[in-house]
């Protein structure tokens, strides 16, 4: 096994579309599948701060009240996760942000067909991740724990 594996944190948002279309457990299913563990999560209603720090990058542009509309519709579900190239293989799970060209069998591929509704958000670098986490989640509200089937799903390397 493996003598010390570098785990990557990863923030996960179900957005509203998942929550009112009722494909939480169907989407958290695919992540602990693969083997991430489910680090934090909490529901919450996104507010205008937080929404406006996460998204800074789009702030100015003129679709941002269409973001925050939409991610302020219903409450969101938050899921730290974290797992070895946890950034990669959550972003390959998730699939291209534009539905229509996210691959079969990608959430996206399976559940969304536009690139205004995606369903989810998944830190896309480790900095990102780790930056994300701490923005969505204090210290008290992390887990730190074994899971039994480390070796069956990392190997021995």
């Amino acid at each position: 096994m493996r003598e010390k594996m570098n785990e990557e944190k990863v923030l996960v948002i179900l957005k509203p579309d998942t929550i009112v279309r009722g494909l939480v457990g169907e989407i958290t299913k695919r992540f602990e599948n693969k083997g991430f563990k489910i680090i934090g999560t909490k529901m919450i209603k996104i507010s205008d701060v937080l929404l406006a720090e996460h998204y800074a990058h789009h702030v100015d542009k003129p679709f941002y009240q269409e973001i925050k509309d939409y991610m302020q519709a219903s409450p969101v579900i938050l899921m730290a996760l974290s797992g070895v190239n946890a950034v990669k293989s959550i972003r390959t799970i998730v699939g291209a942000t534009d539905g229509s060209d996210a691959d079969a069998g990608t959430i996206r591929g399976d559940f969304a067909l536009s690139i205004e509704h995606t369903l989810v958000h998944a830190s896309d670098t480790v900095e990102s991740g780790e930056e994300e986490v701490k923005r969505f989640f204090n210290d008290e509200e992390l887990f730190n724990y074994e899971k039994p089937d480390i070796k069956s799903i990392y190997g021995k390397n």
